[in-house]
């Protein structure tokens, strides 16, 4: 029994020997399933990860925000939220880079070479090893979830048009007279998110019922996230959850979010629709989504779906 004084989300081991066709493989499937449609997350324990990897991954990336501004600024993207995240309003407490398709190695050297042109192999190789493995816990989880709703023939063409966006991120302490709030209440534009942090704890997720839940980190430990382009393919079965980053601690946060996406039409399987699920949403694009999301900065706090692309 979870104690109601410290509300926490709910957690899926992935650890385990995991075989499909098995009984624990199907009841891992089922747990999945059952928490993206109640919280629209879960926290995922996966052993692909030692506790030397992830303090080497923390370790790299600190020098990265000790760059010059200007440095850090050559991050630049013509896609929202794909490049440089300056300090600022609404979130002064966050600074953040993107890096698109880290898990192949020559867009990993051409992040690499922008930030530092004599070269940064270490960087380099340990983020780039970073993003394949938590691509492949993506991947895990998408298998998963398409075989409990009896979709896997979709699997296939889905992983082969994804692609994948790895923003890393800086909190810092807030300074007494500041607000903690390192990330304002925000719900996803992407199909699924998976997040990973260092020590500091700080990310929160609303339940359906308006209780925040908190999330306690470990090496091995991620939390995988819905966004609203997921909840539009379920036919509104999982749920998209409002989420945001509250500072606490006496150092920085440093955390991790890997946004998978698909570069085809996104549309509800047939087989999830029916006379008891009646299709709620129009096929769509993800570029259109994150447009139409862009537009106006009020649409962060609340779930954009439905008014792009609801039927």
């Amino acid at each position: 029994m979870v104690s109601k004084s410290l509300p926490k989300l709910p957690t899926v081991n992935l650890t385990l020997n995991l075989s499909p066709g098995t009984s624990s493989w199907t009841s891992t499937c089922n747990n999945i399933r059952q928490a993206l449609e109640e919280y629209g997350c879960f926290v995922a324990v996966y052993d692909k990860f030692t506790l030397d990897f992830h303090n080497k991954v923390v370790d790299v990336i600190q020098p990265m925000f000790d760059l010059p501004t200007e440095v850090k600024a050559r991050n630049s993207s013509d896609l929202p939220y794909h490049g440089y995240y300056k300090p600022g309003k609404p979130m002064p407490l966050l600074e953040s880079l993107g890096i698109e398709d880290a898990a192949m190695l020559d867009k990993m050297q051409s992040f690499t070479n922008l930030l530092w042109p004599t070269g940064n192999d270490q960087f380099c190789e340990t983020i780039h090893q970073y993003a394949k493995k938590v691509s492949e816990l993506e991947q895990l989880v998408m298998k998963m979830v398409f075989e409990t709703y009896g979709v896997e023939k979709y699997l296939e063409s889905h992983l082969n048009s994804t692609t994948y966006l790895l923003r890393i991120a800086k909190y810092r302490v807030p300074q007494e007279d500041e607000n903690n709030l390192g990330a304002v209440g925000h719900t996803d534009k992407n199909f699924i998110t998976i997040l990973h942090e260092n020590d500091v704890n700080g990310l929160e997720v609303q339940t359906k019922n308006g209780e925040w839940l908190s999330f306690e980190s470990s090496p091995q430990s991620f939390v995988v996230m819905a966004g609203e382009p997921f909840l539009a393919w379920s036919n509104n079965r999982i749920h998209a959850p409002l989420h945001r980053v509250v500072m606490k601690g006496d150092k920085p946060r440093y955390s991790f979010a890997l946004f998978s996406t698909t570069k085809d039409t996104i549309e509800t399987p047939k087989e999830l629709v029916d006379d008891e699920h009646p299709l709620q949403f129009k096929p769509f694009d993800y570029m259109g989504l994150l447009r139409f999301y862009t537009e106006d900065v009020s649409r962060m706090a609340v779930c954009t779906i439905k008014d792009y692309c609801g039927v």
